[in-house]
């Protein structure tokens, strides 16, 4: 049995989907390359999912890619490219540095510009269930017609208003009843993508994209859920609120998110543009040091990056190189793993494995997603 943090129940609680496990990352928005804590994200994923398949599930994963929104049209417009070109770039990027990292190809990729008339659909779903208004051209949804909201992050109303300004939330927006509604569908400026609906032209907002496509992908309730922990709120939490609003039925059943990797005192981000990117280490580190530097941290925490974690890790991954291949570390790893996925501690049961002269077990490394 596995057992991981859930974020809404704010504890350590066994993970026991059915045999069939739906999970649903939410992916990146493709104006800017991948950084490490974009890769720490994945990586984390990739090894639940790479345990999980261990135990027998059969994981299904959705990483959705947001090729429409506020970030990446104003990208587009700053650089004078056409939006789906400047996506179909970093897409292409990031697949390929995920690759280098060894994270395993999800089953789904979906974009969002590929489910417009779902997303339409969804919120006519919203409008119906009376959780939602038109004004101004948009459709918001009406946090307080829905009791649950802040089931995901906890948070007191003071700290939702400032990251829902922090965070695209736009509580200064006139046209809102409540500061804290968010957008479903809004107008486009002149210079952006346009789709007709029933509530005029215009284009989704970044919420109602996610939720839309688990639903297609996924169906009405996933298992679990992540991503990092700048998503919990405004993003997750409005995730959560209109899928229930429009289904009636629980929409996650674990939350899972992953620390924020800094770099200096703060985190690092394409707004802050202090940022490590995957694709420039890759130019000079072997790409399982570089995993291996990011399984050193345990996924619920936040970390600062240095490059001596990278030197640390290409001298670990030397010695289970040179210790050769044998039986050791396997059961080890996996008992860390089912512990809230410690990876240092499964890192740990491998260099003991090493130092035995036992060997390492191929298995044990695969279930980090090691190359030896």
């Amino acid at each position: 049995m596995i057992r991981l943090f859930d974020t809404a129940r704010a504890e350590v609680v066994p993970f026991e989907p059915g045999p069939n496990v739906k999970m649903y990352t939410c992916g990146i928005t493709p104006y800017d390359a991948a950084h490490l804590g974009h890769a720490a994200t994945y990586v984390t994923f990739d090894v639940l999912q790479r345990r999980l398949g261990d135990l027998g599930h059969r994981v299904e994963c959705v990483r959705n890619i947001t090729d429409v929104d506020d970030d990446i049209l104003r990208k587009a417009r700053e650089l004078g490219v056409h939006y789906l070109d400047l996506a179909a770039g970093e897409i292409a990027r990031f697949d390929s540095d995920m690759t280098a990292l060894g994270v395993l190809p999800v089953t789904s990729e979906p974009r969002a510009t590929s489910a417009i008339p779902d997303i339409l659909g969804f919120i006519a779903m919203v409008l119906e269930s009376g959780h939602a208004y038109r004004a101004g051209g948009a459709v918001y949804f009406d946090v307080s017609s829905f009791e649950s909201f802040g089931q995901v992050s906890h948070l007191s109303r003071d700290e939702m208003l400032v990251l829902a300004a922090e965070r695209g939330g736009k509580p200064d927006d006139p046209f809102k009843d409540d500061p804290l509604d968010f957008v479903l569908w809004q107008p486009s400026l002149e210079d952006e993508p346009a789709w007709d609906s029933l509530w005029g032209k215009g284009r989704p907002g970044w919420h109602v994209e996610c939720s839309t496509l688990a639903l297609r992908e996924l169906g009405t309730t996933i298992d679990l859920h992540g991503g990092g922990t700048d998503l919990i709120f405004p993003h997750h939490e409005c995730e959560a609120a209109q899928s229930e609003a429009a289904t009636g039925q629980p929409f996650v059943g674990h939350w899972m998110h992953v620390g924020m990797v800094r770099l200096g005192d703060e985190k690092m981000s394409k707004s802050l543009g202090n940022l490590v990117f995957v694709h420039t280490l890759l130019e000079t580190h072997d790409p399982a040091a570089i995993r291996l530097a990011l399984l050193d941290n345990h996924y619920r925490e936040s970390w600062e990056f240095t490059g001596s974690m990278l030197d640390a890790a290409a001298e670990r991954l030397e010695r289970w190189r040179a210790s050769g291949e044998g039986d050791g570390g396997l059961d080890a790893v996996r008992a860390r793993l089912d512990d809230d996925l410690d990876t240092p501690g499964a890192l740990a049961a491998i260099d003991e494995a090493a130092a035995s002269g036992l060997g390492i077990s191929r298995a044990a490394a695969d279930l980090l997603g090691v190359a030896l």
